[in-house]
């Protein structure tokens, strides 16, 4: 008798208990390393933009880190690294509010947050120099004119660019993993383990992936459309 594809097998009881914690972490897990790499971009871009040369030095020699060394890399000097330069106060706090999920947050975070920079600069420049110029001829001072003129209008020309940042951090968070992070990656796993049924598991993965991702861009242009007709 040939192979019967059977899903059923992997979503009822215990297994599609599983699905959905790996499901319900995988979404905190985003959201949580998503607020971490919007705030990182956003400070990355301020000081970036600052008119004195080693900020600009000090946020490009980060982002070529992040651009350039593999996030699983950057996983494991988070999980297994930084830890040991922390105070043993601060080191036992993480240790006892879930580790692996607390330092898989800010090592996607902070990656997020230098892709999120270069968005974020790139709308910047789209920008006319004479709006920033504008803000300071009526007494903003150098924060205050961009977080109040100029990052606005930027974010208004960059809401695509950060819809694929945010997609590429969403099928990111699959590498926590590596470091014990119960996301949907690692539950898909144990249900494989348990059931033996490799290629059910990983199709209602695959599923549950795209349908996640396409409701991430479906707010995406959502968000892009109103915003365009806001401006008109």
């Amino acid at each position: 008798m040939g192979y019967v594809f059977d899903p059923a097998a992997v979503l009822s009881g215990q297994y599609l208990d599983w699905f959905l914690w790996g499901i319900a972490t995988t979404i905190a897990l985003t959201a949580a390393a998503w607020l971490v790499g919007m705030t990182t971009g956003i400070i990355l871009t301020l000081i970036r933009m600052a008119p004195f040369r080693p900020c600009e030095w000090f946020v490009a020699l980060y982002v070529e880190y992040h651009r350039n060394v593999p996030l699983l890399v950057q996983i494991f000097v988070w999980y297994f690294g930084m830890p040991e330069l922390l105070p043993d106060v601060l080191r036992d706090w993480v240790n006892s509010h879930n580790s692996e999920f607390v330092l898989a947050t800010i090592a996607l975070g902070l990656a997020n947050g230098a892709y999120v920079s270069e968005d974020l600069r790139s709308g910047i420049q789209s920008i006319p120099s004479t709006q920033y110029e504008a803000a300071r001829s009526i007494g903003f001072n150098y924060m205050q004119a961009m977080s109040w003129v100029v990052l606005p209008q930027a974010f208004r020309i960059v809401i695509p660019p950060l819809v694929n940042q945010t997609l590429l951090l969403f099928k990111n968070t699959s590498l926590a993993m590596a470091i014990g992070v119960a996301e949907l990656t690692y539950r898909t796993r144990e249900v494989d383990s348990y059931t033996f049924k490799t290629f059910e598991a990983f199709a209602v993965a695959t599923i549950i992936y795209l349908a996640i991702s396409f409701a991430i861009m479906a707010l995406g242009s959502f968000a892009d459309r109103k915003l365009k007709l806001e401006i008109r």
